[in-house]
């Protein structure tokens, strides 16, 4: 028969207490379970210190369930035995542990998670780490280099975050099976050496302090004690006190608070210095907390993020780092996080406390200052230099590891599958290296035009003599040319093919390349509208100011100097392609629509470069010709202008088919025969003084 026990017990629980009031002896009940379990250790085999040893450089843990029960589930506990074979050999036994599963999709994987809760506190990896219960033993399934929640945790402690929980590798034998190789790390719960902060008391009293303290989680499980903010829904997860232990008024007073703190992040005063929402937040963590998000390409990092409040401390802070195996451009599901903001691009409700906050110049400022100096004290060399070590360590325990599992399975969300280690970790440090440049100027592109002053709103574009430079407001890089393609190419004084002349043409402008001269132009076939026919790459085109296909309207969005180039035939904008950071990555004819003041593909700054030569300086005003108008006589086909001076009809006029063809021009004091024309719809467009006009008509 077998039997697994669910109740945690030691070898104590053997030598019931003596003496004294008989009502401190146990019941009869209570002697059959210890003589139970007595009989349960004493049939364990009997083993010799030999019988354990590591199997690699690496500690060893074997852990032996009571007559070798299943761990089939994340919330019942089995008994077990544990015994702990350290760096020097020394080895450790516990008797009275408890184990279960951990996890929420990775606990479906081959490669299963734990938890391991002692009987009493252990100090489990010794000094500078806690003395507590439970510790996780992370299986890392789907991280084939092994290190990613390792490496982010050594991130943090490069940062100001203060709470990163252990990395300790070991490898692990479960009832005489080898699992591979497993990380031992905190369990994220309010205590010393992890999150350390201030416990309330418990039980509460009248004068107790419920200020402090609390861990929370933006939770997109919603697992757990949570509730949702009133302004955007979020789901917030206590963590801390307990939930056995939590009573009605603290609930009330941390939900008020967090409701409170998210009303003036929404308020018309978020950005204000003293009534918006950065007396709510402690700077340091939450700066260091995003970028570390960021860096790691966490697309999780936003649905699961941690924080919390100390006692007595209006503040809010941000950390612990937790949950980031699929980091570092590690899951199917989004590929191609190299050159993409996780604030866009991630899962998860944060993202709209960012967005918010990214919209605030001071923001905006504090990440591109702590970012410049966390690259200037070299947090990129520092990451590249633990991985090595960290390569270095696991060398022999993950051959053991793949042995079993094999390296080039496909156990989760992995995007590539290699044939070696090393070239997962290879993949691992060419990542961080890449998408830390794009970093810098992705967040460089999110700073407003003074970095020293707030935004104010974005001014109609007024063009003056010189050529300008127009960049992504995503990734900072310049409109520039390639065969006559119009793409982005990181910013280069030395680029005469990212200056362009930007000309007055009636309420548009027509862009001029200072290299080509030729205009920018949009060659999109078809019947087109705000959004149909996207996707179609930008040209360059003679230039022609009759050419509505060359004429774009700069449309003012938001705060910080950015514009949309809106074309005038098309009535689509100007989008960078994927939003990418490449260099080369072209420039698109997009769609038009409520997303043109919040994507920053769609977004371009204007600034000066050099000042025009005076014989490309234009834009004298013409004056307006007399009253005339545009006639089409359905039955002669003649296309022609009527006016009371016919001598003012002295303008040259085009004529377009419904796909943007050119077919003719004429003087407007001629008129044109359009008999030679198929049926079907045309634009005639022309020039009167500084304004252009056009006209639709079916033949």
């Amino acid at each position: 028969m077998s039997f697994c026990p669910y109740r945690p017990f030691s070898r104590q629980l053997l030598n019931p207490p003596t003496g004294g009031n008989q009502s401190q002896h146990p019941s009869t009940m209570t002697r059959f379970l210890h003589l139970l379990l007595a009989f349960f250790l004493l049939a364990l085999p009997k083993v010799a210190a030999e019988d354990f040893m590591r199997l690699s450089n690496l500690p060893a843990i074997y852990i032996n369930t009571f007559d070798h029960c299943p761990i089939t589930s994340k919330t019942d506990y089995v008994f077990a035995t544990m015994h702990y074979v350290d760096e020097n050999d020394n080895l450790t036994t516990y008797d009275s542990l408890q184990i279960r599963g951990r996890g929420n999709s990775t606990w479906g994987l081959p490669k299963k998670p734990f938890r391991i809760k002692f009987h009493k506190k252990e100090k489990f990896l010794g000094q500078g780490y806690a003395k507590a219960k439970s510790w996780t033993l992370l299986a890392n399934a789907g991280d084939k280099s092994l290190m990613r929640n390792a490496v982010t945790s050594l991130m943090g402690e490069f940062t100001s975050l203060k709470f990163n929980p252990a990395a300790k590798f070991v490898d692990l034998v479960l009832n005489g099976e080898f699992l591979g190789n497993y990380q031992i790390s905190d369990q994220v719960e309010v205590r010393p050496h992890r999150v350390d902060i201030m416990e309330q008391d418990l039980p509460l009293s009248d004068t107790s302090d419920i200020s402090g303290g609390y861990l929370l989680e933006v939770d997109g499980f919603a697992d757990g004690n949570c509730f949702n903010t009133n302004r955007y829904w979020l789901t917030i997860r206590i963590h801390y006190p307990d939930e056995d232990d939590i009573v009605e008024r603290q609930k009330d007073y941390i939900r008020n608070y967090i409701n409170d703190f998210e009303g003036v992040l929404a308020g018309d005063d978020y950005a204000d210095a003293k009534k918006g929402y950065r007396q709510w937040v402690d700077s340091a963590s939450l700066a260091d907390w995003y970028i570390c998000t960021e860096l790691s390409a966490n697309i999780d990092g936003f649905w699961s993020t941690y924080f919390y409040k100390k006692q007595d401390d209006p503040l809010l802070y941000w950390g612990p780092l937790w949950d980031f195996d699929i980091a570092y451009d590690n899951d199917y599901r989004k590929p191609g996080t190299t050159d993409r903001m996780m604030m866009e691009y991630g899962y998860g409700q944060t993202r709209e406390w960012m967005v918010r906050m990214w919209s605030d110049p001071w923001f905006a400022r504090l990440i591109n200052r702590r970012y410049a100096q966390l690259l200037d004290e070299g947090l990129v060399e520092y990451l590249h230099e633990k991985i090595d070590s960290l390569d270095n360590l696991l060398q022999a325990s993950q051959e053991l590891n793949y042995e079993k599992w094999g390296i080039n399975r496909q156990m989760y969300h992995e995007i590539v599958l290699y044939s070696s280690f090393d070239q997962y970790v290879q993949d691992l440090k060419t990542f961080i290296t890449s998408h830390a440049a794009y970093l810098s100027t992705a967040f460089a592109g999110m700073l407003p035009d003074n970095p020293d002053t707030p935004d104010e709103p974005t001014q109609p574009f007024v063009p003056e003599d010189y050529y300008y430079r127009l960049t992504n407001a995503r990734t900072g890089k310049a409109i520039d040319v390639e065969s006559r393609s119009i793409v982005q190419y990181a910013t280069s004084d030395d680029r005469p093919t990212q200056e362009w002349q930007i000309k007055a043409v009636g309420d548009r402008f027509q862009l001029i390349n200072r290299s080509e001269a030729l205009a920018l132009n949009d060659p999109t076939e078809g019947d087109a509208g705000p959004t149909t026919n996207v996707g179609t790459t930008l040209n360059l085109a003679v230039p022609d100011d009759l050419d509505l296909r060359q004429l774009w309207s700069l449309v003012p969005q938001g705060n910080g100097g950015c514009y949309n180039l809106l074309n005038a035939y098309t009535q689509h904008v100007a989008n960078l392609s994927g939003g990418s950071a490449e260099d080369y990555t072209p420039i698109l004819s997009y769609t038009n629509d409520e997303r043109n003041g919040v994507s920053q593909n769609r977004l371009w700054n204007i600034k000066p470069t050099v000042e025009l030569p005076e014989d490309v300086i234009t834009g004298i005003a013409m004056a307006e010709p007399e009253e005339y108008a545009l006639a089409y006589n359905p039955h002669s086909h003649l296309l022609h202008f009527g006016s009371s001076t016919p001598e003012q009809l002295d303008f040259t006029v085009a004529v377009y088919a419904a796909d943007g063809r050119k077919i003719a021009t004429f003087n407007a004091a001629e008129g044109y025969d359009m008999n030679p024309a198929p049926s079907g719809n045309y634009i005639v467009v022309w020039k009167a003084g500084n304004s252009i006009r056009s006209v639709k008509f079916k033949r």
